[in-house]
């Protein structure tokens, strides 16, 4: 039952994903071809609780899909023990949350 509850939550967290990348995707696209600097994309970002909440919520969901992709190759494909691929997924989620919302917390909060 829990690999069901994991395979579904990894198809949610892709689900919430793609029009996240899509979104920062073409973000990224108008930013370059308009020629904005690094210091002007940042003064847009800054102070900005709409940017914290989408980055915020990419970063929850990327970490939810890795951690639970990872478990998979780990488990299937690495013959890794399952608590052992379960523990390695749970490390991931944890560092990849962390380092995601400090990324998030540094181009809005300052």
């Amino acid at each position: 039952m829990l690999n069901v509850r994991l395979y579904m939550l990894q198809r949610l967290s892709a689900l919430v994903m793609a029009p996240l990348v899509v979104g920062h995707i073409a973000v990224m696209i108008v930013a370059v071809q308009g020629g904005l600097t690094t210091a002007e994309i940042l003064s847009r970002t800054q102070g900005s609780l709409w940017w914290m909440l989408f980055y915020g919520l990419f970063v929850i969901a990327v970490s939810v899909h890795a951690a639970i992709g990872l478990r998979v190759v780990a488990y299937e494909w690495l013959g890794v023990k399952q608590k052992l691929s379960a523990l390695l997924s749970i490390i991931v989620f944890i560092g990849l949350l962390i380092l995601g919302m400090r990324a998030v917390f540094a181009v809005t909060l300052s």
